[in-house]
């Protein structure tokens, strides 16, 4: 992994972790990436922190069921989830591939530096 891969995983695992949209696993798996980082463990924690951030990340498809669901009108509100709707099906529409949340948006941003991380 480049220096430049380092620093930029660095400060998208630091925002993933301060997103109000991140589960507990993922800060958790962030955390234990950067503790890892230049030490004999880096290898494991980068595998382990790549397979929950892809078991985490949530599709534009899914997120739009979600919103669109009897279970995703109880979790946001009727009119929230109505208009998370519609914002999902809006960046569909533009080409998106999965949430935009912060949490989703900062492991997109490191899942695109997949190949560089495991090498």
């Amino acid at each position: 992994m480049t220096n430049e891969t380092k620093a930029y995983v660095k400060e998208k695992a630091k925002e993933l972790m301060a997103a109000y949209s991140c589960c507990a696993e993922a800060k958790a798996a962030a955390q234990q990436w950067l503790d890892a980082v230049d030490t004999e463990k880096e290898a494991e924690a980068t595998k382990a922190f790549i397979a929950e951030l892809e078991e985490d990340i949530t599709t534009i498809d899914d997120f739009i069921a979600l919103t669109d669901s009897d279970m995703g009108k109880k979790i946001f509100g009727e009119e929230t989830a109505k208009k998370m709707n519609a914002h999902g099906i809006e960046i569909k529409a533009k080409g998106a591939k999965y949430c935009d949340c912060p949490a989703c948006a900062a492991a997109e941003a490191i899942l695109d530096k997949k190949e560089d991380l495991i090498g």
